[in-house]
């Protein structure tokens, strides 16, 4: 018989709530992962968030000074190429 089972939902209910806000302004109203204050969904899960230390600021250095300096030098280098060899077609 389906529906005669009591639930115990007591503990889940006392639980700390998560409290990130959400878009729509209010707070999130999911249980907390036990020992943190988030929810699974707002970074209270393992692994989840962003990784420690910031990569994305780790610059490749093409626009450095010494780079654009460097592509100008072979730009001209490869004018002055093409023009010797149109003069030598002459």
């Amino acid at each position: 018989m389906p529906g005669t089972h009591t639930r115990n939902f007591g503990p889940m209910l006392q639980s700390p709530r998560c409290g990130a806000k959400t878009r729509n302004g209010e707070y999130c109203r999911a249980p907390a992962v036990t020992g943190k204050k988030r929810c699974r969904m707002h970074g209270g899960a393992r692994g989840s968030g962003a990784p420690r230390g910031n990569t994305n600021a780790v610059t490749h250095g093409a626009f450095t000074k010494k780079a654009i300096e460097g592509r100008k030098s072979l730009r001209q280098q490869i004018q002055q190429a093409e023009k010797l060899l149109k003069d030598l077609d002459r």
